[in-house]
This record gives structure tokens, C-alpha cells and sequence, in this order.
């Protein structure tokens, strides 16, 4: 509206109406609190995340996704139509992308039973009585270890883990580069399987009762941290796809999320992320034993979809910062 009065010399003023400024202010914070969001959304979409620290922010997305609330409370009831409707739709990205992790979606698969373990032994610092009482629990089939050094190796042994678990294919170093998988079956190395890109990786033929075999693989890609932000996702590339015409296993230490492409993109070629089928998808893993909680889930057992899971669960090992987790498995 405006306002006019006559003028003494003639003719009309006319003086415009202001908006309030307090109006324009809210609008202006209003953008502020749902535009980093909805540009975190897009950016999971759609992968657009490169680079280091791009990549590393984005193992957050889970805590943006329920943080995504809160902007949208405040464009509602600041009456935003528009960035109410772009916080709605920003909110809901995220919820498709988050909440499968905790819903599950695992069916009822006929098969042999298969239990895997898998642990990131911190230069061999984790407590090896509590992997073994691990081991004695749930029986694995397969235990697979990183961080893996020679002294982790006599010292599991020395506390009943040769018994327990007799065949071994190991690559264990006095670094963060050793691993090693466990086996109570027989195992033949398969050496070619995967590139050897960062810390080792070694992967085995398992020969269970019955003649089934399973191929294994125990994952440990560099952090993309710096400069190791390329080898890390050559690495994950390098990992073998599904096979059909024998049932494959990935477990390990991945440094990555379910929120990276080069994870999503190695799900693509035929494999699911077992946590995520029973809901356990969004339990942390790493960092354990710190003042701190666990905040990110980097510690996965990948399975091929042919494959039941009937249970995941994850364990607490004091002298490591990582997390065991139990996959308890049905194959085919």
C-alpha cells in the first residue's frame, strides 16, 4: 500500500510502505539453516561428494539427516512456504538414504549356516583373551583380523586361538598393513583375487563340510586421509564383484560408509551390506575405547545377495579403537 498526501506546491508524495525488516531478517536466517542441508542432501543423492575432506564429512550424514529437523521446524513456523517445501524435500532425501540402515530388511533364507568375525586389531594392541572368549561365543566359521602383526599372531595362538581356529591364511606385518583370516575349515590362498593397493588384503578359498566352498576376503583400504584419498578408492574398486558361481564374502575394516560412492558403487556389483538387512546398519564402530563414543560405522561383513543373515551384532575389544563385528550368516 501506499501512502499519499498533497502536496503544498501541488501534485501527490508518494511514500512507499517498507516491509517490516524483521521479515526480511527471518526469511534471510530461515535460508541460512535449511540451504547447508539440502546441499548435504544433494550431495549424498547424487554423489557429488570428491576429495578428502568432502569424503570425510560425509560418514556424518546420518547425524545431518536427523539434524535436518530442525530447520524444517524453523521454516514452518516461520510460515516459509519455500524453504518449508525444500525442507521437507531435503528430509526426506535423507530419511530414504538413512532409515533402511535401521529398518532391515532381511527375509528368511534356506541354506547352511555361515558365521563370520571380524575385528581391526590396532597394531596388534587388542586385547587377544577377549577376541578368543569372542571366538569360543559364537563359534565363527571365519575370523578375519587387520591390523594384524606378527606378535598378535603368537599371542593368539598362545591364548587357544591355533585350537579354535587351525587354518589360516595370513599377511601379518608390524604395521597397520597386516591381516589375516582365521579359519576352523581348510582354506587355500587365492593370491590374484585382489590388488595389492594399500594394506594387505588377502583373500582364501574356505572348503566347508559338505563341499561348499566360500570365497573370502579381508578388506582393508587405506583411510582417505590426504594424499591416500586415491589409493583408498582404488582400492575399494579393486575389490571382486559378486560371482555366480560361487558365493563371496567381504569383511573388514573398510574406512568407508554406506554413505560413500565407492561403496555404494561396490554394493552395486551384487552385494549387500548384512548389518544393514537386520537393521544394525547405523551401530557405530569406530572410534571405541576413547573418551568419545563411537560415532561411524566403517567395520563391515558384505555379503552376495543370495545370502541370509540372520543376526549381526557388535562387540566392544579393549586396546583397539575398533569394534568387533558378529555376522551370522545363511548360505545357499
Amino acid at each position: 500500500m501506499d501512502i499519499s498526501a498533497e502536496s503544498p506546491v501541488g501534485g501527490t508524495i508518494v511514500t512507499p510502505v517498507r516491509a517490516p525488516r524483521r521479515r526480511i531478517g527471518g526469511a534471510v536466517l530461515t535460508w541460512l539453516a535449511v540451504t547447508p542441508f539440502a546441499a548435504w542432501a544433494l550431495a549424498r543423492v547424487a554423489g557429488l561428494e570428491r576429495g578428502s575432506l568432502p569424503t570425510q564429512l560425509m560418514t556424518a550424514t546420518p547425524y545431518a539427516a536427523a539434524g535436518s529437523l530442525v530447520p524444517l521446524l524453523i521454516a514452518a513456523l516461520g510460515r516459509k512456504r519455500t524453504a518449508t517445501a525444500v525442507a521437507l524435500l531435503t528430509t526426506t532425501a535423507f530419511g530414504f538414504t538413512v532409515l533402511p540402515r535401521a529398518l532391515g530388511s532381511a527375509e528368511a533364507t534356506a541354506g547352511r549356516p555361515f558365521k563370520v568375525l571380524t575385528i581391526n586389531l590396532l597394531f596388534g594392541r587388542a586385547d587377544v583373551e577377549t577376541v578368543v572368549d569372542l571366538v569360543r561365543r559364537f563359534d565363527p566359521d571365519v575370523l578375519s583380523t587387520q591390523e594384524l602383526t606378527p606378535g598378535a599372531v603368537s599371542e593368539l595362538d598362545a591364548a587357544g586361538l591355533k585350537t579354535l581356529m587351525p587354518h589360516r591364511v595370513l599377511q601379518d606385518e608390524w604395521s597397520a598393513a597386516g591381516s589375516g583370516i582365521y579359519s576352523k575349515h581348510p582354506v587355500e590362498p587365492l593370491d590374484q583375487m585382489v590388488a595389492p593397493i594399500g594394506h594387505n588384503m588377502p583373500a582364501a578359498r574356505v572348503s566347508l563340510p559338505g563341499g561348499k566352498a566360500i570365497e573370502f576376503v579381508d578388506v582393508h583400504p587405506f583411510p582417505p586421509l590426504g594424499r591416500q584419498f586415491t589409493p583408498w578408492n582404488e582400492a575399494l574398486q579393486a575389490l571382486p564383484p559378486a560371482s555366480a558361481e560361487t558365493v563371496r564374502v567381504l569383511a573388514g575394516d573398510f574406512n568407508a560408509t554406506i554413505d560413500h560412492v565407492p561403496m555404494r558403487r561396490l554394493l552395486s556389483r551384487g552385494y549387500k551390506d548384512a548389518a544393514d538387512q537386520v537393521g544394525a546398519g547405523l551401530i557405530p564402530t569406530w572410534p571405541a575405547n576413547k573418551r568419545v563414543p563411537p560415532i561411524i560405522t566403517i567395520d563391515h561383513v558384505l555379503v552376495d545377495r543370495r545370502v541370509g543373515v540372520k543376526d549381526v551384532s557388535v562387540h566392544t575389544v579393549p586396546g583397539t579403537d575398533h569394534r568387533a563385528v558378529f555376522a551370522e550368516l545363511s548360505v545357499p
